[in-house]
């Protein structure tokens, strides 16, 4: 089928659709089972807090494994293609990494801004946030600098997420102004070459008494992971998410990831990669290799949305019914929560995998072009 003509058939699909009346929606996600990234990647040490980059085929992580700088370093690894191996860890060299602690790193969207934490001398406090950059993404990186007194206090700044676009930097902090022992933070900046305001708390819709951190948050920065020790969870830390409609909106009551992600051991460091589709954290649970090991989940939306068990007919029409609105249930598309409108990208997760139950296949050019 031609592209105009696929956009025709589309179009009048739609417009019958509209005119039924739709059942109430159920749209969700699903999580795989989770999976340790293996002996190549994982140690018998501690390896933890990974940051996966936009394309998915470089991985950096803390760890304190043998043949680094200091007692923790960054190390990388890398894949050529999406279903390759990982290949065997780097360290990021003593440029970055020094005979101090470096860890839980978080890289910018374009791949050129590394933050991380260290209790190296030249910081504010205990463990700050530092950042090293870079002029491409084949070139080294250059000389590390301590984001300074705006950012850093003098107790604990740890675990960066730096948000796609450069301007939010989200991170766990133990200075005074909280709600528990460790809350999670925010600073923003109005470009990338200015510098970052004064950070202000999450707040206690999403902020504890107790211990919040590790903070990882999506590319559309409408989805932010943590992990945090608070009642409710299914082991003593496991992995949470608030989510808002909007930038603008205020966060929603934190939710915990279940018992699929979550074990009764401890899970932590969540990194959403850039499509939404795979979730990555670390784990103390069996089946790795050392202390903490590398996990990663699969993110699959549920566009059963009429909910009669099988993809088909009504769930295009329930997703018709709501054409060009802000409806969450049947916001399946991108992962893991939208994008706060029903529009071509969930009209596409839709039909392929509708199209898929039935052994056909339907183009992301078809659809878009």
């Amino acid at each position: 089928m031609k592209d105009n003509e696929m956009k025709k058939t589309i179009s009048l699909i739609l417009l019958l659709a509209l005119g039924l009346v739709a059942e109430v929606a159920n749209a969700d996600f699903t999580f795989g089972t989770p999976i340790n990234l293996g002996p190549i990647v994982n140690s018998s040490y501690s390896d933890a807090v990974p940051s996966i980059l936009p394309d998915g085929l470089t991985l950096l992580f803390e760890s304190d494994r043998s043949g680094g700088s200091g007692g923790c370093d960054i190390w990388v690894t890398t894949r050529t293609k999406m279903n390759d191996d990982w290949a065997s860890p780097v360290n990021l060299g003593s440029m970055v990494n020094s005979s101090y602690y470096d860890g839980e790193p978080s890289i910018s969207g374009d791949g050129l801004s590394l933050l991380f934490v260290s209790n190296r001398p030249g910081g504010s406090g205990d463990y700050d946030l530092w950042v090293t950059t870079r002029a491409s993404a084949s070139e080294p990186w250059g000389e590390p600098a301590n984001l300074g007194t705006t950012v850093n206090s003098s107790t604990e700044d740890a675990t960066p997420a730096i948000s796609a676009d450069g301007m939010s930097l989200f991170f766990h902090s133990m200075r005074s102004g909280g709600y528990g022992s460790v809350d999670l933070w925010m600073t923003m900046r109005a470009t990338v070459n200015d510098p970052w305001e004064e950070p202000v708390n999450l707040g206690p819709t999403v902020n504890s008494e107790h211990v919040d951190a590790t903070p990882g948050i999506s590319t559309d920065m409408r989805t932010l992971f943590f992990a945090s020790i608070r009642p409710g969870g299914c082991g003593y830390s496991d992995i949470w998410v608030t989510t808002r409609p909007t930038i603008s909106d205020p966060w929603g009551a934190p939710v915990n990831l279940g018992p699929t992600v979550n074990s009764t051991y401890r899970e932590g460091g969540p990194n959403i990669s850039a499509d939404g589709s795979t979730l990555y954290f670390n784990s103390k649970r069996p089946g790795g290799s050392g202390y903490w090991d590398l996990w990663q989940v699969s993110i699959e939306p549920v566009v059963d949305l009429d909910g009669n068990e099988k993809v088909d007919f009504g769930d295009f029409v329930t997703l018709a019914s709501y054409w060009g609105r802000h409806e969450p249930s049947v916001d399946i598309a991108p992962l893991p929560f939208g994008d706060g409108e029903v529009d071509l990208r969930d009209l596409y997760t839709l039909m392929t995998h509708w199209l898929e139950d039935n052994s056909l296949q339907l183009s992301n050019k078809q659809i878009y072009e």
